[in-house]
């Protein structure tokens, strides 16, 4: 059974739940859909929570099944994990729901799974989010060796999403000059937290990167046209809160094709 309707189902929304990831690959572009699941782990449980986590994984590596996720342990704000699962189509979904569904012993497993979740999970949120490529920037990042990721929350007044992407793209403009070689993907929430809300993803290899993030960012603003900043003046009349977190990739929790494990096993195959 899928993860999704072990979340309907048993009531147990958890983001292992829909860890039936709905991709046949890591993707090498901007996925049109995301779903990702918010797991907010119990203190003091996450190593635990880790390790019952890993049981997704192998059970999907059992059943050879093409669907691949990625498990986000957070760095900053409340503890969590966020499982990541990228998407081309609802179709692709169905088709990946179908598979469990006709798969009784992985079903069987899945379901056990997430009826342990409860010992380490105290609340559990899933979203659903669509790509904004006109709002995103630069080339997509080799997905195998992403190690930390920046995830942006813009919450953006009723009737005023117009005027944010007014901004993401002035924004946009700006950075790409001032640093060419800048990276983001934008998301825009389609189901699962009140709306208007976006999402803007980056990612790093080394956690030092974001030392020229940070840079990259005061040059944006800096060197902005008159133009642009008065475009980012409207911000507070559009935006109703902003939020930034950092994550890193636990490869324990995410399940990936063995090409990639291959690649570096000694981080996607700790001892």
């Amino acid at each position: 059974m899928n993860r999704i309707h072990l979340v309907c189902l048993l009531l147990l929304v958890t983001l292992s739940n829909l860890a039936s990831a709905l991709s046949q690959d890591l993707p090498k572009t901007q996925p049109k859909l995301l779903t990702i699941i918010r797991e907010e782990v119990k203190v003091g449980r996450a190593a635990e929570h880790s390790k019952h986590e890993a049981g997704w994984p192998a059970a999907y590596e059992k059943a050879k099944s093409p669907d691949y996720y990625l498990a986000l342990v957070s760095m900053t704000g409340p503890s969590e994990v966020w499982y990541v699962v990228p998407a081309e189509s609802y179709t692709q979904v169905a088709e990946s729901m179908k598979r469990e569904d006709k798969d009784p012993v992985l079903s069987a497993e899945l379901a056990r799974l997430a009826l342990a979740d409860a010992e380490y999970v105290s609340r559990v949120t899933t979203v659903n989010a669509v790509a904004r490529p006109e709002l995103s920037l630069g080339t997509f990042p080799d997905m195998s060796k992403v190690r930390f990721f920046e995830i942006g929350i813009y919450r953006v007044r009723p009737g005023q999403d117009l005027v944010f992407e007014e901004i993401a793209k002035a924004y946009g403009a700006a950075r790409k000059r001032a640093a060419p070689d800048s990276s983001y993907r934008t998301y825009q929430i389609s189901a699962g937290m009140p709306g208007p809300a976006f999402l803007v993803i980056s990612t790093v290899e080394d956690f030092a990167a974001f030392d020229k993030s940070m840079a990259d960012d005061l040059a944006t603003f800096k060197g902005a046209t008159p133009d642009e900043q008065a475009i980012f003046k409207k911000w507070g009349d559009a935006v109703t809160s902003e939020e930034t977190q950092r994550f890193r990739l636990d490869p324990v929790q995410s399940y990936v094709p063995k090409e990639t494990r291959a690649k570096d096993p000694e981080f996607w195959q700790p001892k």
